[in-house]
């Protein structure tokens, strides 16, 4: 059988992308944070996205990445992940001159309260709004500056040849064979108004700490990883994507507290 060299090459450019969570990861905490919306914020969300959930919003950026405009592969790259030195905090290095997930995630937030956006940015930007936080969550996205945020630590994960950024994208989560909506509704159910008030944080500094101290803990000691490294760190999984979840809402509730239903300019 002839494999058409330009299937080839495309193959190889979408295996190699790096999705925060992947798809699955992402929609969990979009569809966590769908059920934790203030009824203004649900109103402001449909008449942004019409019936596209936060579930189907989340995914959009990173789906988005396979555009070969400028905008997608060079301009919004940045946007996925910050990068916080070992023994460093966010405060102490800032965001690059092209920007990144924290920086975004403030740009964004200020078309969705503009009454000038038109709609379509305003979509554009609450899809990122959900996806970036999403991605904030994932503790190899608050990367430590020398292996592209885990993407260099090469690993074997139940035999098979990858590496650790993938593993906390989607290895760790696919592996428990559930569906988005399995993944939500079981950690939904578990989510006390405790955590909740305390997962209440809008601010990022805040989430990317947590993240930072998160990522020092789970680089392997071997590059041979399965049943133990799975067993010590899915709830940690559980617990991101619960509060990533959680947080998402609690932005979306800020941003819309009190706002008029958008009339966004077509």
């Amino acid at each position: 059988m002839r494999i058409l060299p330009s299937l080839v090459l495309t193959c190889t450019v979408i295996s190699s992308q790096v999705f925060a969570w992947g798809q699955t990861g992402h929609r969990v905490t979009g569809e966590i944070a769908q059920a934790h919306l203030t009824e203004q914020a649900q109103q402001q969300v449909k008449a942004i996205l019409g019936t596209e959930t936060l579930a189907q919003a989340s995914t959009w950026p990173d789906e988005m990445r396979s555009n070969p405009s400028e905008f997608w592969k060079k301009t919004a790259s940045p946007w996925h992940y910050v990068t916080v030195p070992k023994g460093k905090e966010y405060k102490d290095v800032g965001a690059p001159d092209e920007g990144d997930a924290v920086s975004a995630l403030e740009n964004f937030r200020e078309v969705l309260l503009s009454e000038d956006a038109s709609l379509k940015e305003k979509q554009k930007a609450l899809r990122f709004i959900v996806h970036i936080i999403g991605d904030l969550h994932q503790p190899l996205h608050a990367g430590n500056g020398t292996d592209r945020g885990g993407n260099d630590e090469k690993v074997e994960f139940f035999k098979e040849d990858t590496n650790l950024h993938r593993v906390w994208d989607s290895g760790l989560i696919d592996r428990q064979q559930l569906s988005f909506t399995e993944w939500a509704q079981w950690l939904g159910a578990s989510i006390t108004d405790i955590e909740r008030k305390a997962w209440a944080s809008n601010d990022p500094m805040v989430w990317v700490k947590e993240s930072t101290a998160i990522r020092d803990q789970i680089y392997p000691k071997s590059d041979d990883i399965s049943w133990d490294y799975s067993y010590e760190n899915i709830p940690v999984v559980r617990a991101r994507l619960k509060q990533g979840g959680i947080r998402i809402a609690n932005y979306l509730n800020t941003i819309f507290e009190g706002s008029k239903v958008t009339q966004s300019k077509r």
